[in-house]
């Protein structure tokens, strides 16, 4: 059975079709908090032959385009998030799809999220892995989801001048 999916990369939508992964796949979850605590959605990610696919259902959050990352560190203290570290980076490349030396494995596309706070989607992390290894979402440190304050630019090192951290989640399994 195929899906059809659009992922964003590098400023440019991309039509794809997605195989279903089977029961077996690797999975996690991942519960967003704002800054006072409240929940403002779940993550779900699951392996597949591409990378990571992360299903997002966000709500109550600011209107307008937002920075999407995976953290290196799976800490989500508030208010400002600071304890998730800088960008899931195990190449040590710099930021952003727009630059030769990048991007980071944890960049991903922007999330717009709509005149009502809410953003339902799948976006893909080709560069990560819910398995062992290198890459693995699952290591020592853990990761966290994180949701900026603004758009990514795609190219500033390292953060993409996305502004301040709005929402984290820890990547659990």
């Amino acid at each position: 059975m195929m899906k059809a999916a659009v992922f964003a990369a590098g400023g440019l939508l991309l039509m794809g079709a997605i195989a279903s992964e089977g029961a077996d796949a690797p999975t996690a979850k991942v519960e967003l908090r704002n800054g006072q605590g409240a929940s403002v959605g779940t993550a779900t990610l699951t392996e597949g032959h591409n990378g990571v696919t992360i299903a997002l259902q966000l709500s109550n959050l600011p209107p307008g385009t937002h920075g999407f990352h995976i953290h290196a560190v799976g800490k989500c203290d508030p208010p400002g998030f600071t304890t998730a570290g800088g960008h899931f980076n195990p190449e040590a490349r710099k930021h952003g799809g727009k630059t030769a030396e990048g991007p980071h494995a944890g960049d991903l596309p922007n999330l717009t999220v709509g005149p009502d706070g809410g953003f339902k989607g799948k976006v893909l992390a080709p560069r990560v892995t819910l398995n062992a290894g290198t890459h693995s979402l699952f290591g020592p440190n853990g990761t966290a989801l994180v949701i900026h304050a603004d758009a990514d630019d795609e190219m500033t090192d390292p953060t993409g001048n996305s502004g301040g951290r709005i929402a984290c989640g820890v990547v659990v399994r």
